[in-house]
């Protein structure tokens, strides 16, 4: 099997990415992850500029792979199909992205940071409304913003690891709203 070698550029957003993750922004120097990546410093500001540039490029790359790799989590075929997805989404964006889910966490308090994810949702919150529209809720809006806001605390505690039975509370979600 024939073993792909990362080009600099990309050896660089790696380990970056996992420094961010795990050590936080503000606590890892751009020197740091040149000595990590195993390339210069000058070649980190090269590629990207500065820091600032470096974060503000893994954020974006990856929201842009996380909805490539879903592009059909906002098909809708029908109401209960559609939430039983919103509901698992969380769980499985985590896995399948822990370090850029963890970053994402830990700034999820910065402006660009929370920008970036707010973009990423909006397109969710009138299909979660219809969805509850056509099951009949009586308060469709309100039943939209409590389940984003579970949505919300699910991924940010599951990417953090301050939750171990994340699935467990997707299946009662799932039963609460009848959608088995």
């Amino acid at each position: 099997m024939k073993e792909t070698t990362l080009s600099r550029k990309e050896k660089i957003l790696q380990t970056a990415l996992s420094l961010f993750a795990e050590n936080g922004y503000a606590a890892t120097s751009t020197k740091e992850i040149a000595a990590l990546a195993g390339v210069s410093e000058a070649l980190i500001f090269k590629h990207f500029g500065n820091k600032d540039a470096l974060l503000a490029h893994l954020i974006k790359s990856g929201y842009r792979r996380v909805l490539q790799h879903h592009r059909g989590m906002m098909t809708y075929k029908n109401a209960k199909d559609f939430l039983r997805t919103m509901i698992f989404l969380p769980s499985k964006l985590v896995s399948d992205e822990p370090l850029f889910w963890k970053l994402q966490e830990r700034l999820s308090h910065t402006p660009f940071s929370r920008q970036q994810h707010e973009q990423f949702m909006k397109p969710v919150h009138p299909i979660i409304q219809r969805a509850f529209e056509e099951l009949g809720y009586k308060e469709p809006e309100l039943e939209t913003q409590f389940m984003l806001l579970i949505i919300d605390m699910l991924w940010k505690k599951e990417a953090c690891g301050d939750i171990t039975n994340a699935m467990d509370l997707a299946i009662m979600l799932e039963d609460k709203y009848n959608l088995i």
